[in-house]
């Protein structure tokens, strides 16, 4: 049976190599299920109901991608996707969290409805990869910042906007000490390096009184918090009506879900030499629908869009080639369910530099622009800079799609085959007309 639906012998791959693949891609990425309820818990939500959510939507999403696509690709709720669920649709914008989930599910039908049009195949063409790989340094940096922000390394300062924190407080040593294990434990390639190095540092916070434990409930019913309490109405009916807020907030979601499931997948595809011979990625649909129905799947559970993850490279750096690794991945998920309440002990001090070492991970997206062509580095840098200092993916979104059409129009290399990249640099532009009117 595993023969017929992975085709073990043709990748030239073994049960075993794929179960010990599904391992290593897991260990590097079940830091989410500490990290993902922190930051959702700061929008308002009950965090030990985003802990099992999340482990429930890594689970369900990451067996999706091994059974429809066959590629080693697992999935989780996005890092970045997270924190402008919290940062910006909720705390910026004031919605209520299950106003916000209520535009996820929209963010996640309108992915899927546009996967089956084939409209996912015609973005993806439209824009250029180095836009891709900005939006990831991009948020790389804005949840880098968040994590500094929240264990009192950087605070807000009158003068110079920000500056550094007392160091020597409690929140902020304990989160150095985080910091430095998690890296020296990359340094040293131990697997599950963020996971260790978060319970590590949570065992000091607790030692040293910094925080205490008080795990709470401990029951996988508590996702009856969370689970179908989104309010899709209420996002259709964001002042007053299917206005630009909604628009822009679907938009995020959305694209920023797609480019990190198109650069991760570029990545993976690569290291497991599962490229076409002509450059394309064979199976893009399936993967695209997996995605798609897997951000449905979280929203109904109670958590921030499901994406794809780069540490899938981990698990093909260990043999893994096809999607019974992406299955191993979502069963070891489901069985953390389990275990998932036990999060709200975790201290910030412990998450925090998690943020930080993720979106150090992620900056290494920018290696793949062009930084000597301009027209891949203005747009790009525009939409790297953007994202953390205006604290808005969908600002830097915006100044990195104008700028790039402007740029193509300047050097009078805009082609027929650039309406839809035209299209939205005209939306962005509208956009902010209707912010600053």
């Amino acid at each position: 049976m595993l023969e017929r639906l992975f085709d073990l012998r043709g990748r030239a791959t073994t049960l075993r190599t794929e179960v010990l693949a599904g391992l290593t891609t897991f260990l590097t990425m079940a830091y989410i299920v500490v990290v993902n309820p922190v930051v959702l818990g700061a929008a308002g939500m009950p965090v030990a109901a985003v802990a099992v959510a999340t482990c429930l939507a890594a689970g369900v999403g990451s067996m999706l991608m091994g059974l429809l696509s066959n590629y080693p690709l697992a999935l989780a709720p996005g890092m970045g996707l997270n924190a402008y669920f919290t940062y910006t649709v909720v705390k910026g914008m004031g919605l209520p969290w299950q106003t916000a989930l209520g535009c996820v599910l929209l963010s996640g039908t309108a992915f899927l409805l546009l996967t089956l049009a084939g409209v996912g195949r015609l973005i993806v063409a439209s824009l250029p990869r180095a836009l891709f790989s900005a939006v990831a340094g991009g948020i790389g940096l804005f949840i880098a910042f968040i994590g500094l922000a929240d264990a009192g390394i950087v605070v807000a300062n009158p003068g110079t906007m920000v500056t550094l924190g007392t160091l020597t407080h409690p929140t902020a040593a304990v989160a150095l000490f985080g910091l430095l294990a998690i890296a020296a434990m990359q340094a040293r390639q131990v697997k599950g390096a963020i996971l260790l190095g978060i319970l590590l540092t949570a065992a000091v916070a607790w030692l040293t009184g910094t925080a205490h434990f008080t795990p709470g409930s401990y029951s996988v019913g508590a996702l009856s918090a969370t689970a179908f309490k989104l309010d899709v109405r209420g996002a259709l009916n964001l002042h007053g009506g299917v206005g630009l807020s909604l628009i822009e907030i679907v938009f995020v979601f959305l694209f920023v879900d797609m480019f990190d499931n198109i650069g991760t997948l570029g990545a993976v595809a690569r290291k497991a030499g599962l490229i076409a011979p002509d450059g394309s990625i064979p199976r893009l649909n399936r993967i695209l629908l997996a995605d798609s129905a897997s951000v449905i799947v979280g929203a109904l559970a109670g958590t921030s869009p499901v994406a794809s993850y780069l540490e899938s490279t981990a698990g093909v750096a260990a043999g893994g080639r096809t999607g019974l690794t992406s299955v191993v991945v979502g069963l070891l998920f489901l069985a953390t369910l389990f275990f998932a309440p036990l999060v709200q002990a975790i201290p910030v001090a412990a998450t925090a530099p998690a943020l930080v070492l993720v979106g150090a991970l992620m900056m290494g997206a920018l290696t793949d622009i062009d930084w000597g062509d301009p027209e891949a580095a203005v747009p790009a840098f525009l939409t790297v800079v953007m994202i953390p200092l205006s604290y808005s993916i969908a600002n830097g979104l915006a100044f990195g799609i104008t700028s790039y059409v402007i740029l193509k129009l300047v050097r009078g290399r805009l082609v027929l085959r650039d309406w839809f990249a035209c299209l939205l640099a005209l939306a962005c532009v509208a956009r902010f007309i209707y912010l600053a009117a």
